[in-house]
This record gives structure tokens, sequence and C-alpha cells, in this order.
């Protein structure tokens, strides 16, 4: 079974089988395939803009894709999960029909995918704090805006990625028209709870003895012992076997697999996927188990929650109830009946229709076709 931690991944064992399949015949293949989905996913219209590159953020050089079909589009800044795990890699799976209505940049964040193998780990493990990640989302955001000539844009979290992205909202208002959270943190404890207790009752539910020995064994959780990490893989594998990470699904190796066909990552960028999220864990776990929203009562700018309604891996019970207290411009829960922590890919239709329907709106008007060109 392969494990995840956070909201994503922590034992990669799926990463040394890819990487050892990467190789001779097998590489072959693989190449083949990459280079069909780079052809697929080629934007060749005049109006828009197809950018993989690395510019200096937070004193150190770090990756951006951006990608649409006309510029005039508005700009969504993506902030992947993880920690230090990657959107880019997998942006092909899900992607592409959002880029005929807006511009999306991904960013490989500090100790994640490319951008770790830019750096010299020792040179940045100082930095690996909440603060240093919000500052670069805001670092990032005015970058966009100046290449861009955007005035404003849509600031969009995944997981962990709400993390960072509710810290540059908050701290920064100015740079964004809209705030979207998918799979949304608000207090991380409380979702420990919510997770553990729903993996013991799926557990019970079906006769499993193993899962309730493990469970029982690091309960009540997670209580007033240290959250370590070995009690966090006990905790967060169960409800994830039980759809709590992919809805009614025991693993997700669509997801953990992705990169294998990325047109943008080689296989060091695929390496760096692993190091960088054992870099990047242990570094940030402690600030990361104190995360808490609850005590934002009003949010500066206008915000929409993407929920599943299975999510086990970010519980959605929190948000929903801090969504429904919050005052803010405008806000608007949308629920996902089919999805539990992947929304992006496991309802990509519906995400579209809603980031349509309830974000577009909210976005400034139009700039120049040739912006930043």
């Amino acid at each position: 079974m392969k494990t995840c931690f956070l909201a994503l991944a922590l034992l990669f064992s799926f990463l040394p089988r890819a990487q050892a399949q990467d190789t001779a015949k097998d590489a072959a293949r693989y190449q083949a395939a990459r280079e069909a989905v780079r052809d697929l996913g080629r934007i060749l219209a005049p109006t828009g803009v197809q950018e993989t590159y690395k510019t200096k953020i937070g004193g150190i050089d770090q990756w951006l894709s951006v990608r649409g079909q006309d510029l005039r589009n508005p700009i969504i800044l993506f902030v992947h999960g993880g920690p230090a795990s990657p959107l880019m890699p997998t942006m092909w799976q899900f992607q592409r029909p959002l880029e005929e209505y807006f511009t999306v940049v991904n960013w490989d964040q500090r100790g994640a995918g490319k951008t770790f193998g830019e750096t010299d780990p020792a040179a940045i493990s100082d930095t690996i704090h909440i603060s240093r990640y919000v500052d670069d989302a805001i670092e990032v955001a005015e970058h966009i805006r100046a290449k861009y000539r955007q005035r404003k844009l849509i600031l969009m979290g995944h997981s962990w990625g709400t993390v960072a992205g509710m810290g540059a909202a908050l701290k920064r208002p100015d740079l964004f028209c809209a705030y979207v959270g998918i799979g949304q943190n608000i207090n991380t404890r409380e979702n420990e709870r919510i997770s553990f207790e729903y993996g013991l009752s799926q557990a019970r539910a079906h006769g499993n003895a193993e899962a309730i020995k493990e469970l029982e064994s690091i309960a009540p959780y997670p209580g007033d012992r240290p959250i370590t990490r070995e009690r966090i893989i006990i905790a967060r594998k169960w409800p994830q076997f039980y759809g709590g990470l992919s809805a009614w699904r025991s693993e997700s190796p669509y997801f953990f697999n992705a990169s294998l066909l990325s047109a943008e990552y080689e296989p060091k960028d695929r390496a760096a996927i692993d190091e960088g999220n054992v870099f990047t864990l242990g570094r940030i776990l402690p600030e990361f188990l104190e995360v808490d929203f609850t005590g934002v009562k009003r949010f500066p700018i206008p915000v929409v929650m993407f929920m599943g309604r299975h999510d086990y891996t970010t519980p959605s019970e929190p948000t929903a109830k801090w969504l429904d207290a919050v005052q803010a411009p405008s806000k608007q829960a949308v629920w996902f009946e089919r999805s539990s922590h992947m929304i992006p890919w496991e309802e990509p239709g519906k995400m579209l229709l809603s980031l349509l329907k309830y974000v577009r709106p909210l976005a400034d008007p139009a700039v120049p076709v040739d912006a930043g060109r």
C-alpha cells in the first residue's frame, strides 16, 4: 500500500521503481509517450503563452510554468501541495481545459521538484518556514503581475498550498482578486482528529483487524502526546486506504506515477520530487502542526472553497464551518460529491465549470493581448 503523509506522499516507494524502469527499452517507450504528451500540450495560438523558466524568488532560483491559450484571460497562480509535491509534473492530466479560459501559473516551491534541484539543500535548510513560503508566494505574484502586466491574480491553493496561499492573501490582499482553496487546511490538529476517527470507524466497519490494531496503538490521536512522524504515518495510512485521498480508491497511482509521462520533468527532476519531499517534511512539520486559521474572522478578498465530500486527508468539515462564519466581500462553498482530496483529478469538469461560474467573474478586466511580450 502506498502511504501518504500530510496532504500527499510520505513514503515515495513508487519512485525508485519508476526510476528503475526508466532505462533502456522502457526509457525509449516513456520518452515516446512524453513526446506525445508534449505535442498535445503545445500552445500554438498567437495570443497564447507557454513558458517554463526559472527566476529569482526569495533569493534562490525557482521554477515557473506559465500556460494559456489567450493572455487576455485571467491569470491563476496555483500553489501546490505536499509540502514539496509539485503540480508541474502532473498538470498534463487535468490542466489543458483550464488553459482555454485562464492562464495558469504553476510554481515549484523551495525544496520542491525542479526548484529543489537548483539549490544546495544546506543553503536553504534554515529557510524552510511557513513565513518564507508565504513571502515566496507574494514574490511570485509580484513577478507574474509585472511580467504579464496584470493588476491582480486569482490565487488558488491545494492542500499544503492553502497554508501559504491563505497567508499570502491575508498579508497582501492587494495582489489578488479572489482566493480559491482546494482541500483547504483550516486547523491541522482538528484535521488529524477527524481523519483518524474516520479511519478507525471504517476499519471497525470492515472488520480490518490489522488497521484496528495499528490505529488503537496511537489512540487517542492526536491527544496530548507529541504528533511524531511515526504516529502520523499510521494515522494517515488507513483513512486514505478507505478513500480519504481519492474517493473509493485505496491507492492513487494515477497521481504518484504522473511524472513518468510529464513533458516538463526529466529523470533528475523526478528524483527531486522524492528528495525534496523528504528534505522538507521534517523541517516544516512542527510549524505545520500548529497551523490554525480559525481565528481569522474577516477575509479581505472574495473566497471560494472547493470541498471534496469524501476528503479525509484535509477534511472538509472545518473548512465549511469556517466559511460559514467568516466575513468576506463574497464567499462561496462548492461541494464535489464524487471527490475526496484530489478534486482537480477526480472531477476536472466540475472544477472548470465552478471556476467559470464563481471565480472568473471576480477577475479584473482583460489586459492587452501583447502583455509581457
